[in-house]
């Protein structure tokens, strides 16, 4: 190859430092008839090419493409896959060649032309649909590799060209994705690929795998997606982990659209738990928690619970929390939703959720008929364990509310126990005098304490200097809560029983409490009129026009008030009655790549102005698959974060399901917001990350 060159800086003669024009002489040597010299050319394209190169060089390498030689056709055909990945536009040029080529014999040209076709179908619909009318042909060609062979120099482990057999499995799930003739086509050739493969091999398995992919794609058949589930579930009893986890993992993805078929390898899956490799318990754990619907639930929560027993660290705040949620959907009874969430606190309490203390308390305070039931539980638990701190601020709170119930032993639930006041005061004191209690563990059972002293019928003396103790706690919460209960006994001893009677009962699960919670806030926007006051005290005023500042944050706020309570009064009337809806935020698009994009939309709740609501949506109006998305975010020190889990981590090609996100900034001082994202995903068979910062955020989303 020549040394001369007028239009880089890369080469002696070049006077130009930044230029990225096509060196005349890789120009020449393709257009050569040295096949060594055509090889290396083409090599170096491949390797290095610019995409100013790719495009001023495509026409030689479509020349190339049909040239007799097989070692010129067979590099050619690489590089075009990479100008292809470089240029997508290029596509219309390598169109025509494709076709041709699929007719050869020639195993490097035909795997290369595979190859090829998938990458312009990934990146061309127009080449889609052309090559939709070539899924006959590759049908027969793969069909051929699985009845007679290609070659058997080529066969691997007496699998018949494996690596052949992936690329044109992979093609054919591109082609039939979405398209119900070009499925209908392939459904036989792959229940014959499913049922002939050798699977004691791993080059069988590799086949198989893909087969159970493609199947999965497409608009295949009932029975052949049960098929290709079975197929996961013979994986799950391979010998190699690796197998195992790629079994695990599909299953996972497979669960929601073909519930029934993953249900039959349930016992397989459960057997996964007690897998030493972490990696694989975790993966059986995700996929045990997803099986478990309304049939199963008593069965598959005593598999789990003993999992939690003696499952590794890392794992155990997973499980706990998996656990709760799938008892919270599928308790058959209120009373084994008590029992399930108990053995969780007794086993793992410092692993679980923050809200699983208040779902315990609104669980036991709405279950009437098991408030007797659930105190003498939660005080066997307590008087055994005081360790757990979830499980300790439930039951100073139940022994609290009920425990009247405690020293009755009327239960015939459970074993009798006999209880007395000195017991259960001691029991509690013991909780406030431990180092292992957290201040808000104190908290709760100070206020057992208080509420008891309404519940028992002894002498309060002993409560009275309990509470005395406290008032010089050096916990500021503690301190305040023990001065008020101080005072509660000395001045307002008469109110004592009406402030600290029972909590009301709570009947409404979490479905019917947020669709309750979004009628209530519409019928705080639309229909609510603000109630006048019964004194024009100039303080009461203030409180309500702050109140009604806060709704809106594009109101205008009133002028300064007057301290009287005359001219306090007169600026109340010029208010409307009813606070204005606030305006809706408008979307904000932040990130688009090669058809992916994420948009960002805002609610700002009417009675919590500060907090700020974000959903994230990703969707996706490319040709291939958007797989393993994440989504971080971070906020400046003064705004507080709180991402909740994503909707899923796969968005599909062509306008598929979007994945969802939402995100809680707390915002008090109203500072302008800033987001600093950071998206992982990957897209085409190649690795994407993006990190960008989201400066240009609605005024109202802050102000």
């Amino acid at each position: 190859m020549g040394t001369q060159c007028t239009g880089t800086g890369s080469w002696p003669n070049c006077s130009t430092s930044t230029c990225w024009a096509t060196p005349p002489t890789l120009d020449s040597d393709l257009s050569q008839g040295i096949q060594p010299v055509q090889g290396l050319a083409l090599c170096t394209l491949s390797t290095m090419g610019s995409a100013e190169m790719c495009r001023d060089l495509a026409p030689e390498v479509e020349k190339l493409l049909l040239q007799p030689s097989p070692y010129v056709r067979k590099k050619a055909i690489l590089t075009a896959v990479h100008m292809i990945r470089k240029v997508p536009e290029l596509s219309s040029v390598f169109l025509p060649p494709c076709v041709h080529l699929l007719h050869e014999r020639h195993h490097g040209i035909l795997l290369g032309t595979i190859t090829l076709i998938t990458e312009l179908c990934e990146r061309s619909p127009a080449a889609l649909r052309h090559f939709r009318k070539v899924v006959p042909q590759l049908v027969q060609i793969l069909r051929t590799l699985v009845t007679t062979g290609y070659s058997t120099e080529h066969s691997i482990s007496g699998v018949s060209d494996p690596f052949l057999q992936v690329q044109i499995l992979r093609l054919l799930r591109i082609l039939g994705r979405n398209h119900e003739e070009s499925s209908e086509t392939m459904n036989d050739l792959l229940a014959q690929v499913a049922t002939n493969t050798d699977t004691s091999r791993n080059a069988g398995n590799a086949v198989l795998f893909e087969t159970v992919l493609t199947i999965m794609d497409i608009r295949s058949a009932a029975g052949l997606r049960v098929l290709a589930v079975n197929i996961l579930g013979r994986f799950l009893l391979n010998s190699d982990r690796n197998i195992r986890y790629v079994a695990l993992t599909s299953l996972l993805r497979l669960v929601q659209s073909d519930h029934s078929a993953v249900q039959r390898h349930r016992p397989t899956v459960v057997d996964c738990l007690q897998e030493t490799d972490a990696s694989l318990s975790r993966r059986a754990l995700e996929l045990s928690l997803a099986l478990v619907n309304s049939s199963n639930v008593r069965a598959m929560m005593q598999e789990l619970q003993a999992f939690l027993e003696s499952c590794p660290p890392d794992l155990r705040a997973d499980c706990a929390s998996g656990i709760l949620l799938a008892a919270e959907r599928f308790a058959p009874t209120k009373r084994w939703h008590i029992d399930t969430i108990l053995h969780v606190l007794t086993t793992a309490g410092t692993h679980v959720r923050d809200d699983a203390v208040a779902n315990l308390t609104q669980l036991i305070g709405g279950a009437q008929e098991l408030h007797a039931y659930s105190v003498r539980r939660l005080y066997n638990a307590l008087a055994e364990d005081i360790s757990q701190q979830p499980l300790v601020q439930v039951a100073a709170w139940c022994i609290g509310e009920y425990g009247d119930l405690l020293l009755e032993g009327n239960c015939e639930e459970i074993e009798p126990l006999q209880v007395d006041e000195e017991e259960v005061l001691a029991l509690l004191e013991k909780v406030l005098q431990s180092h292992m209690s957290l201040p808000a563990t104190r908290g709760y059972a100070l206020t057992a304490l208080m509420k008891l002293s309404t519940r028992l019928q002894g002498d309060n003396n002993r409560i009275r200097q309990v509470v005395s103790i406290y008032k010089s706690c050096l916990d500021v919460e503690l301190q305040q809560r023990a001065v008020e209960y101080d005072t509660l006994f000395r001045k307002y001893d008469h109110m004592r029983a009406a402030i600290l009677e029972k909590m009301p009962l709570v009947e409404r699960d979490g479905a019917q409490a947020d669709e309750e919670a979004k009628e209530s806030k519409a019928a705080a926007q639309l229909s609510e009129a603000v109630p006048a006051p019964t004194e024009p005290q100039a303080s009461q005023l203030l409180d309500l026009l702050d109140l009604l500042d806060g709704a809106s944050g594009d109101a205008q706020h009133p002028p300064p008030l007057d301290p009287s309570p005359g001219g306090a009064l007169v600026y109340l009337l010029d208010l409307p009655c009813a606070p204005p809806p606030p305006a809706p935020i408008p979307d904000l698009k932040v990130f688009e790549r090669e058809g992916v994009q994420l948009n960002l939309s805002f609610i700002r709740p009417p009675e919590n102005p500060a907090l700020l609501l974000i959903t994230a949506t990703a969707t996706n109006s490319s040709e291939g698959d958007v797989t393993d998305f994440i989504c971080q975010a971070a906020v400046p020190k003064s705004l507080q974060l709180q991402m909740q889990a994503p909707s899923g981590n796969t968005v599909p090609a062509r306008g598929g399901l979007p994945i969802t996100q939402l995100f809680r900034i707390l915002n008090p001082n109203k500072a302008p917001v800033r987001l600093k994202l950071r998206l992982t995903y990957n897209h085409f068979h190649q690795s994407v990350q993006e990190i960008f910062e989201v400066n240009n955020l609605p005024v109202e989303s802050w102000q």
